[in-house]
C-alpha cells in the first residue's frame, strides 16, 4: 500500500514537466482563511521550518508538497533534503534555503507587493521522519485587497482554491481556528460547495490553546457543531513567540501531547499532529486505491487521443521533393473525387462538389428557365404594332413572318442572363471545392505557403476557363437566334392555334347567346348559331389567317345583300347590345379607328358619300377588330410554341457546355497545372516551410504523449500490487 503514494508522486512529476494538469491525480488540498494556521500544520507534518513566515498573506502561490519517506538504514537515507521541480536535481539540505527559494520564486512570478498567482511551486522533501503524502498548500482566503492585489481578490482567491478542490480525486483538508465559531468557517463552506456529501473532507481545528478561559472545543471536535464525515482533528501549533525563539518542532509536538492530556484527555488518541499525519496517510492511500483503475483507463485513452493528434501534424519533412509531389497529387485527386462524389469525407450538413453542381443545373437553372414567361414584356400593342410595321403600306393577308421572328428573337434573348448566371454559380462552387479540399488535407494545414500557392494556381486555371465557357453559352443563344426553324416537329403551327382559338370563341359565343335568349319574353328558342368567322374571312390551307374588310366587297345580287343584312343583324345584335359581351375597347384590344384617319379628297365628298364612307368605316373597324384579335392570338400561340422549343434546347445544352468547357477541363488539367507551376526545386524550402503554430503544437503533443507513456509505465509498476 505504501507504494501507492510514491507512484502518485511520480505521476505528479511527469505531468508537471508538461506544464499543465492533464490528469486529475489524487492529492490532499489544504484550504483555510488567511492566518488560520495552514503553514504551521504543514511544517508540523514535515517536522522542519521551511515555509515563509510573516504577518498578513504569506502564501501567495500554490505549493505542491510531496513528502517522501526514506529508509534510515539505507545509504544516505538518514539525510533530510528538499528538491524543487524548477531547479532539477539540485538538493537543499538547509531548510532555511528552501524557505528563501520559495520566497524568491514567489516574488519572481507574483511580485513583491502581496500579489498572487495560480502557477504552482513543486517541492519534494525526502526524510525518514515523514509519511508519504502529497499535499497542496493554497493561499489563504482573503476578502480585502492590499498592496498590488486586484479589487476582486476575494473572487480570484475563491476560484484558485476551487480549481484544486473541484478535482473529484482530491481530499480536502479544511483548516479552521478553534477560537472562531466553526459554523462560520470559510474553509468548510468552500469544501461543502464542491463536496456536498462530505465524502472527501477532513477538518483540522487549530489554535486550541488560544481559546478563552472557561471555553473548550469539545463539542466542535466531537462533531456536534458541524458534522464532518471524515472527522475533525484538533492540533496545537507553535505560537509566534515560539517561532521567533526557534523552538524545535519536535519539542512543540511533545508540548502538544501534554496539552491534550491536560485539556482533552478523552481525545488524546484522536488529536495531535502525529495522529493527523497517520490519518492523512491512510485516507490518501485508500483514496488512491479507489482512483487508480480509473486513472489507468484515463491515461490509456489520452495516449490514443494524442497519438491521433500527433499524426494529424505529421512528421518533420526530410525529403521535400517527394513530399511536395505527394501533397499535390493528393489535392488533385481529392478535388476530382469531390466533384465525382467519391471523396472519403462526405458532407452531411450541406451539398458540396458534384452534388451541388447537379443541384445548380436541375434545380436552380431549371426552375429559373421554367419561371420565364414566353410573353413577358410583350403587350398587345407591341404585337399588333410589330404586325403592322412588318406589312408596311399593304394590308395584311397573312401573319407576317418578319413580325413573328422579330418578337420570338426578342424573347429568346432573355434566356441569356439565366444561362450566364448558371456558369457563374458552377464557377463559384468549383472555387468552394478548393477551400473544402484544403481543410481536409492534413499537409496543407502544415504548409501554409503551399496551401496559398495551390489556391492561387487552381483559381487561375478556373479563371482561364470562365471566359470560354461564357462565350460558348452566349454562342448557344446566338445559334438559336441565327435561324428560326418553323418546320420543327414540335412546332404546333398556325392552323392548330386558330382552331383552338375558334373553338374557345364558339363556346363563349354559345354561352353569351344562351344568356341573351333566357332574357327574351315568351321563351323563344335561340336562333341557329353562326360561326364567328364570317364568309368574307377564311383560313388558308397553310394555317395562316386570311382576312379582308367588309368595305372592300362588291356583290351585284340584292337578295344576297338582304340575306347578309339579316345575318348581320342577328350577328351584330348580341355583340353590340348584350351587356354580357365586352366591346373591343373593354376587352383591351387596341386597334386603329380608320374613321379618324384623314382621307385624301375628303373635303370634296358629298354628305351622302361621307355617310357611306362612315358606314363603310364602321363595318371595316368591326372586321378589323376581329381580324386583329385572331392575328394576335395566332402570333401569341406561335411565340409560345417556339419559345418552349428553344427553352428545352437551352436547358439541355447549357449544362453540357459548362461540364465540357469548365468542369471536365479543370479535372483533366489540375494535376499537370499544379506540377508545372509548383514542382520547382528552388521553391521546395519556401513551399514546405511549416507554420510556427503547427510546429509548436506538434512539439507540445509529442511532449504530452511522452509524458503519458511514462505515466502508463509508472502505473504499470503497481499492476501486480494487491490493492484489495
Amino acid at each position: 500500500m505504501e507504494q501507492l503514494i510514491p507512484t502518485i508522486n511520480k505521476l505528479q512529476d511527469v505531468f508537471n514537466t508538461v506544464g499543465r494538469e492533464y490528469i486529475q491525480l489524487p492529492q490532499i488540498v489544504v484550504t483555510g482563511t488567511q492566518s488560520s494556521g495552514k503553514s504551521s500544520v504543514l511544517e508540523s507534518l514535515v517536522g522542519r521550518d521551511f515555509l515563509p513566515r510573516g504577518t498578513g498573506i504569506v502564501t501567495r502561490r500554490p505549493l505542491i508538497l510531496q513528502l517522501i519517506h526514506t529508509d534510515p538504514d539505507s545509504e544516505g537515507g538518514e539525510v533530510e533534503y528538499g528538491k524543487f521541480l524548477h531547479l532539477g536535481d539540485q538538493r537543499f539540505t538547509d531548510f532555511l534555503e528552501i524557505r528563501d527559494e520559495i520566497q524568491r520564486e514567489t516574488d519572481r512570478v507574483s511580485g513583491t507587493n502581496k500579489g498572487i498567482s495560480s502557477e504552482p511551486i513543486s517541492l519534494k522533501i525526502f526524510s525518514p521522519h515523514v509519511l508519504n503524502l502529497t499535499l497542496v498548500d493554497t493561499p489563504g482566503i482573503t476578502k480585502v485587497p492590499i498592496g498590488d492585489q486586484p479589487a476582486d481578490i476575494e473572487k480570484q482567491m475563491r476560484e484558485l482554491v476551487l480549481s484544486y478542490t473541484k478535482n473529484p480525486n482530491c481530499l480536502i483538508l479544511a483548516v479552521s481556528p478553534a477560537n472562531q465559531d466553526l459554523a462560520t468557517s470559510e474553509a468548510l463552506k468552500l469544501a461543502k460547495y464542491v463536496d456536498s456529501q462530505g465524502n472527501r473532507t477532513l477538518c483540522v481545528c487549530t489554535k486550541l490553546d488560544l481559546m478563552d478561559r472557561g471555553t473548550d472545543a469539545m463539542d466542535a471536535l466531537m462533531g456536534r457543531v458541524v458534522p464532518v464525515k471524515l472527522g475533525i482533528i484538533g492540533v496545537v501549533n507553535r505560537s509566534q513567540h515560539d517561532i521567533n525563539s526557534n523552538k524545535p518542532i519536535q519539542t512543540a509536538i511533545k508540548d502538544e501531547m501534554l496539552f491534550f492530556q491536560r485539556k482533552y484527555p478523552s481525545l488524546v488518541g484522536k488529536c495531535g499532529t502525529i495522529y493527523l499525519a497517520r490519518v492523512l496517510n491512510k485516507l490518501l492511500i485508500h483514496h488512491i486505491k479507489e482512483c487508480l483503475p480509473e486513472l489507468k483507463t484515463r491515461i490509456n485513452v489520452m495516449i490514443a487521443q494524442y497519438q491521433t493528434v500527433l499524426a494529424t501534424y505529421g512528421e518533420p519533412v526530410d525529403e521535400k521533393g517527394p513530399q511536395l509531389l505527394q501533397t499535390i497529387t493528393k489535392f488533385a485527386s481529392t478535388y476530382c473525387d469531390t466533384i465525382e462524389g467519391t471523396a472519403k469525407d462526405i458532407q452531411t450538413a450541406e451539398l458540396c462538389g458534384g452534388a451541388r453542381i447537379c443541384y445548380i443545373f436541375h434545380e436552380t437553372f431549371g426552375r429559373t428557365l421554367s419561371s420565364v414567361d414566353p410573353l413577358e414584356g410583350l403587350s398587345t400593342t407591341d404585337i399588333l404594332t410589330a404586325i403592322r410595321n412588318a406589312t408596311g403600306p399593304r394590308p395584311a393577308l397573312f401573319v407576317p413572318e418578319i413580325a413573328f421572328e422579330l418578337l420570338v428573337k426578342r424573347q429568346i434573348q432573355r434566356l441569356q442572363d439565366p444561362s450566364v448566371r448558371c456558369v457563374e454559380l458552377v464557377y463559384d462552387e468549383l472555387q468552394r471545392i478548393i477551400q473544402h479540399c484544403g481543410r481536409h488535407i492534413r499537409d496543407l494545414n502544415r504548409f501554409v505557403k503551399l496551401h496559398d500557392k495551390i489556391v492561387e494556381v487552381v483559381t487561375a486555371l478556373l479563371r482561364t476557363r470562365l471566359q470560354p465557357t461564357n462565350q460558348m453559352v452566349e454562342h448557344l443563344i446566338s445559334i438559336e437566334l441565327a435561324y428560326i426553324n418553323t418546320n420543327h416537329p414540335d412546332f404546333i403551327g398556325g392552323a392548330t392555334v386558330v382552331s383552338d382559338w375558334m373553338q374557345r370563341e364558339t363556346n363563349q359565343r354559345r354561352r353569351n347567346r344562351q344568356h341573351v335568349g333566357e332574357g327574351k319574353a315568351g321563351g323563344e328558342k335561340d336562333k341557329d348559331k353562326k360561326s364567328l368567322v364570317k364568309p368574307d374571312s377564311a383560313v388558308t390551307s397553310s394555317g395562316f389567317w386570311l382576312f379582308g374588310g367588309r368595305g372592300g366587297r362588291k356583290d351585284d345580287s340584292a337578295a344576297v345583300a338582304e340575306s347578309e343584312a339579316e345575318e348581320d343583324k342577328d350577328y351584330d345584335a348580341p355583340m353590340m347590345k348584350s351587356s354580357s359581351v365586352d366591346t373591343p375597347v373593354e376587352r383591351g384590344w387596341s386597334f386603329v379607328n380608320h374613321t379618324d384617319v384623314p382621307l385624301a379628297g375628303a373635303q370634296d365628298l358629298t354628305s351622302k358619300q361621307k355617310m357611306e364612307v362612315e358606314l363603310i368605316g364602321v363595318h371595316f373597324v368591326v372586321d378589323c377588330f376581329v381580324a386583329s384579335k385572331i392575328t394576335f392570338t395566332l402570333l401569341e400561340g406561335l411565340i409560345k410554341s417556339y419559345f418552349q422549343i428553344v427553352k428545352k434546347n437551352i436547358q439541355d445544352s447549357v449544362p453540357k457546355a459548362v461540364m465540357h468547357f469548365l468542369v471536365n477541363h479543370v479535372k483533366q488539367k489540375i494535376q499537370s497545372e499544379l506540377v508545372g507551376a509548383l514542382y520547382k526545386e528552388a521553391e521546395f524550402d519556401v513551399l514546405l516551410e511549416e507554420s510556427e503554430q503547427i510546429a509548436a503544437r506538434r512539439n507540445e503533443a509529442a511532449e504530452m504523449l511522452a509524458a503519458l507513456r511514462k505515466a502508463s509505465q509508472v502505473v504499470s509498476e503497481v499492476r501486480d500490487l494487491q490493492l484489495y
